[in-house]
Protein backbone atom coordinates (compact mmCIF):
# COMPACT_ATOMS: atom_id res chain seq x y z
CA UNK A 1 0.00 0.00 0.00
CA UNK A 2 1.24 3.44 -1.11
CA UNK A 3 1.68 5.83 1.97
CA UNK A 4 -0.11 9.41 1.58
CA UNK A 5 2.00 11.91 0.43
CA UNK A 6 3.17 14.27 3.55
CA UNK A 7 1.20 17.56 3.89
CA UNK A 8 4.17 19.34 2.80
CA UNK A 9 4.48 17.26 -0.63
CA UNK A 10 0.47 18.12 -1.06
CA UNK A 11 1.12 21.96 -0.41
CA UNK A 12 3.67 22.03 -2.61
CA UNK A 13 2.00 21.35 -5.55
CA UNK A 14 -0.16 24.67 -5.11
CA UNK A 15 2.41 26.27 -6.60
CA UNK A 16 3.44 23.78 -9.18
CA UNK A 17 1.74 23.60 -12.35
CA UNK A 18 -0.29 20.36 -13.94
CA UNK A 19 -0.38 19.24 -17.44
CA UNK A 20 -4.44 20.02 -18.83
CA UNK A 21 -6.14 16.77 -19.51
CA UNK A 22 -6.72 15.77 -23.12
CA UNK A 23 -9.46 17.07 -25.03
CA UNK A 24 -11.65 14.01 -25.02
CA UNK A 25 -11.45 13.38 -21.15
CA UNK A 26 -12.22 17.35 -20.52
CA UNK A 27 -15.79 16.67 -22.35
CA UNK A 28 -16.23 13.22 -20.63
CA UNK A 29 -15.84 15.39 -17.82
CA UNK A 30 -18.42 18.01 -18.62
CA UNK A 31 -20.67 15.56 -20.03
CA UNK A 32 -20.61 14.01 -16.65
CA UNK A 33 -21.60 17.36 -15.37
CA UNK A 34 -24.27 17.76 -17.83
CA UNK A 35 -25.62 14.30 -16.65
CA UNK A 36 -25.79 15.47 -12.63
CA UNK A 37 -27.66 18.96 -13.69
CA UNK A 38 -30.06 17.12 -16.01
CA UNK A 39 -30.83 13.99 -13.98
CA UNK A 40 -33.17 14.55 -11.41
CA UNK A 41 -32.21 12.30 -9.00
CA UNK A 42 -28.53 13.17 -9.23
CA UNK A 43 -29.57 17.08 -9.34
CA UNK A 44 -31.46 17.20 -6.57
CA UNK A 45 -28.63 16.39 -4.45
CA UNK A 46 -26.08 18.54 -6.58
CA UNK A 47 -28.19 21.39 -6.51
CA UNK A 48 -26.76 22.42 -2.95
CA UNK A 49 -23.43 22.52 -4.15
CA UNK A 50 -24.81 25.75 -6.43
CA UNK A 51 -26.58 27.44 -3.76
CA UNK A 52 -23.31 27.53 -1.94
CA UNK A 53 -21.96 28.94 -4.44
CA UNK A 54 -24.53 31.24 -5.11
CA UNK A 55 -24.78 32.22 -1.28
CA UNK A 56 -21.59 33.17 -1.55
CA UNK A 57 -20.81 35.15 -4.24
CA UNK A 58 -23.60 37.50 -2.38
CA UNK A 59 -21.66 37.15 1.31
CA UNK A 60 -18.30 38.00 -1.03
CA UNK A 61 -19.55 41.05 -2.98
CA UNK A 62 -21.09 42.08 0.56
CA UNK A 63 -18.04 41.90 2.37
CA UNK A 64 -15.79 43.65 -1.19
CA UNK A 65 -18.66 47.04 -0.77
CA UNK A 66 -17.98 47.26 3.09
CA UNK A 67 -20.98 45.22 4.35
CA UNK A 68 -20.80 42.95 7.00
CA UNK A 69 -22.11 39.76 6.58
CA UNK A 70 -24.43 39.12 9.33
CA UNK A 71 -25.45 35.70 8.21
CA UNK A 72 -25.69 33.12 5.73
CA UNK A 73 -28.79 30.24 5.68
CA UNK A 74 -28.63 27.34 3.04
CA UNK A 75 -31.92 25.54 2.98
CA UNK A 76 -32.48 22.00 2.61
CA UNK A 77 -35.01 22.62 0.00
CA UNK A 78 -31.83 24.51 -2.12
CA UNK A 79 -33.13 28.29 -1.29
CA UNK A 80 -30.49 30.38 0.47
CA UNK A 81 -30.74 33.61 2.36
CA UNK A 82 -27.54 36.09 3.06
CA UNK A 83 -28.32 38.65 5.33
CA UNK A 84 -25.81 41.73 5.57
CA UNK A 85 -25.40 45.25 6.57
CA UNK A 86 -27.44 48.20 5.80
CA UNK A 87 -25.63 50.93 3.12
CA UNK A 88 -26.53 52.30 -0.43
CA UNK A 89 -28.53 50.96 -2.72
CA UNK A 90 -26.10 50.97 -5.93
CA UNK A 91 -24.66 48.72 -3.01
CA UNK A 92 -27.47 46.30 -2.71
CA UNK A 93 -28.11 46.10 -6.15
CA UNK A 94 -24.82 44.88 -6.83
CA UNK A 95 -25.56 42.27 -3.49
CA UNK A 96 -28.66 41.22 -5.27
CA UNK A 97 -26.61 40.83 -8.80
CA UNK A 98 -24.32 38.63 -8.08
CA UNK A 99 -26.05 35.46 -7.04
CA UNK A 100 -27.71 33.92 -9.65
CA UNK A 101 -23.78 34.52 -11.78
CA UNK A 102 -21.84 33.67 -8.79
CA UNK A 103 -22.03 30.09 -9.59
CA UNK A 104 -21.08 30.58 -13.45
CA UNK A 105 -18.40 33.37 -12.52
CA UNK A 106 -16.31 30.34 -10.07
CA UNK A 107 -16.52 28.01 -12.46
CA UNK A 108 -15.17 30.37 -15.23
CA UNK A 109 -12.33 31.17 -12.48
CA UNK A 110 -11.51 27.68 -12.00
CA UNK A 111 -11.31 26.99 -15.66
CA UNK A 112 -9.16 30.13 -15.95
CA UNK A 113 -6.86 28.35 -13.55
CA UNK A 114 -6.76 25.44 -14.68
CA UNK A 115 -5.96 26.82 -18.62
CA UNK A 116 -2.70 28.12 -16.92
CA UNK A 117 -1.90 24.78 -15.35
CA UNK A 118 -2.94 25.48 -12.05
CA UNK A 119 -5.63 22.78 -11.34
CA UNK A 120 -4.40 21.76 -7.84
CA UNK A 121 -4.82 25.45 -7.45
CA UNK A 122 -8.76 25.18 -7.78
CA UNK A 123 -8.91 22.88 -4.96
CA UNK A 124 -7.23 24.72 -2.44
CA UNK A 125 -8.81 28.05 -3.28
CA UNK A 126 -12.08 26.33 -2.60
CA UNK A 127 -11.29 24.92 0.27
CA UNK A 128 -10.50 28.85 1.72
CA UNK A 129 -13.34 29.70 0.03
CA UNK A 130 -15.74 27.14 2.13
CA UNK A 131 -14.08 27.75 5.48
CA UNK A 132 -14.80 31.75 5.36
CA UNK A 133 -18.63 30.75 3.96
CA UNK A 134 -18.84 28.42 7.05
CA UNK A 135 -17.71 30.99 9.62
CA UNK A 136 -21.43 32.89 8.37
CA UNK A 137 -23.45 30.06 8.17
CA UNK A 138 -26.22 29.86 11.40
CA UNK A 139 -27.88 26.90 10.56
CA UNK A 140 -27.33 23.41 10.66
CA UNK A 141 -27.97 22.10 7.69
CA UNK A 142 -25.97 24.86 5.91
CA UNK A 143 -23.26 24.06 8.26
CA UNK A 144 -23.44 20.16 7.61
CA UNK A 145 -23.83 20.95 3.83
CA UNK A 146 -20.80 23.22 3.16
CA UNK A 147 -18.34 20.93 6.07
CA UNK A 148 -19.45 17.47 3.58
CA UNK A 149 -18.30 19.51 0.44
CA UNK A 150 -15.15 20.67 1.77
CA UNK A 151 -14.46 17.10 3.82
CA UNK A 152 -14.58 15.88 0.05
CA UNK A 153 -12.54 17.90 -1.79
CA UNK A 154 -10.22 18.15 1.32
CA UNK A 155 -9.85 14.30 0.80
CA UNK A 156 -8.95 14.63 -2.77
CA UNK A 157 -6.49 17.56 -2.59
CA UNK A 158 -5.01 16.00 0.73
CA UNK A 159 -4.90 11.84 -0.45
CA UNK A 160 -5.33 11.80 -4.04
CA UNK A 161 -2.74 11.60 -6.69
CA UNK A 162 -2.13 14.66 -8.95
CA UNK A 163 -4.20 13.25 -11.97
CA UNK A 164 -7.34 12.72 -9.21
CA UNK A 165 -6.97 16.11 -8.22
CA UNK A 166 -6.94 17.29 -11.77
CA UNK A 167 -10.31 15.35 -12.76
CA UNK A 168 -12.21 17.47 -10.06
CA UNK A 169 -11.09 20.42 -10.51
CA UNK A 170 -12.24 20.20 -14.03
CA UNK A 171 -15.44 18.47 -12.58
CA UNK A 172 -15.55 21.50 -10.17
CA UNK A 173 -15.90 24.03 -13.51
CA UNK A 174 -17.91 22.33 -15.45
CA UNK A 175 -20.48 21.37 -13.04
CA UNK A 176 -20.35 25.17 -11.19
CA UNK A 177 -20.84 26.06 -15.29
CA UNK A 178 -23.56 24.00 -16.66
CA UNK A 179 -25.07 24.36 -12.83
CA UNK A 180 -25.79 28.20 -13.28
CA UNK A 181 -27.01 27.49 -16.61
CA UNK A 182 -29.89 25.58 -15.31
CA UNK A 183 -30.85 27.42 -11.86
CA UNK A 184 -31.11 30.53 -13.92
CA UNK A 185 -33.80 28.58 -16.50
CA UNK A 186 -35.42 26.89 -13.26
CA UNK A 187 -36.09 29.93 -11.12
CA UNK A 188 -37.21 32.17 -14.14
CA UNK A 189 -38.91 34.97 -13.09
CA UNK A 190 -39.87 33.45 -9.96
CA UNK A 191 -36.56 33.80 -8.68
CA UNK A 192 -36.05 35.89 -4.86
CA UNK A 193 -33.66 38.06 -5.77
CA UNK A 194 -35.34 39.02 -9.38
CA UNK A 195 -37.81 40.25 -7.20
CA UNK A 196 -36.28 42.24 -4.70
CA UNK A 197 -33.89 43.90 -7.81
CA UNK A 198 -37.60 45.16 -9.21
CA UNK A 199 -38.60 46.44 -6.12
CA UNK A 200 -35.05 48.39 -5.69
CA UNK A 201 -35.34 49.43 -9.24
CA UNK A 202 -38.31 49.51 -10.98
CA UNK A 203 -36.91 47.40 -13.55
CA UNK A 204 -38.48 44.21 -13.82
CA UNK A 205 -38.05 40.89 -12.99
CA UNK A 206 -37.52 39.36 -16.10
CA UNK A 207 -34.98 41.64 -17.69
CA UNK A 208 -32.64 40.65 -14.47
CA UNK A 209 -33.29 37.16 -15.85
CA UNK A 210 -32.09 37.78 -19.56
CA UNK A 211 -29.29 39.68 -17.93
CA UNK A 212 -27.80 36.10 -15.65
CA UNK A 213 -29.24 33.87 -18.51
CA UNK A 214 -26.82 35.74 -20.91
CA UNK A 215 -24.04 36.01 -18.38
CA UNK A 216 -24.16 32.15 -17.35
CA UNK A 217 -24.31 31.32 -20.77
CA UNK A 218 -21.29 33.40 -22.07
CA UNK A 219 -19.90 32.01 -19.12
CA UNK A 220 -20.33 28.53 -20.01
CA UNK A 221 -19.06 29.55 -23.56
CA UNK A 222 -15.84 30.85 -22.38
CA UNK A 223 -15.04 28.44 -19.76
CA UNK A 224 -16.06 25.41 -21.91
CA UNK A 225 -13.23 26.74 -24.17
CA UNK A 226 -10.87 27.00 -21.74
CA UNK A 227 -11.17 23.34 -20.67
CA UNK A 228 -11.49 21.99 -24.07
Amino acid sequence: MTPAPSLDAVLSRIGETQAPLPMPAAVLIGLAALAAVTLQEIWLLARHVNTIAHEGAHAMVGSAVGRPVRRVTLRSNANGITEVGPGTVPGDVTIAVVGYLGPSAFGLGAAKLIELRHSVAVLWLTLILLAVLLATLRNLFGFVSVLVTGGLIYIIARYASVGAETVTAYGVSWFLLVSGVRVVLDHNSDAGDAAILARMTRIGPSIWVWLWLIGSVTALAVGGSLLV
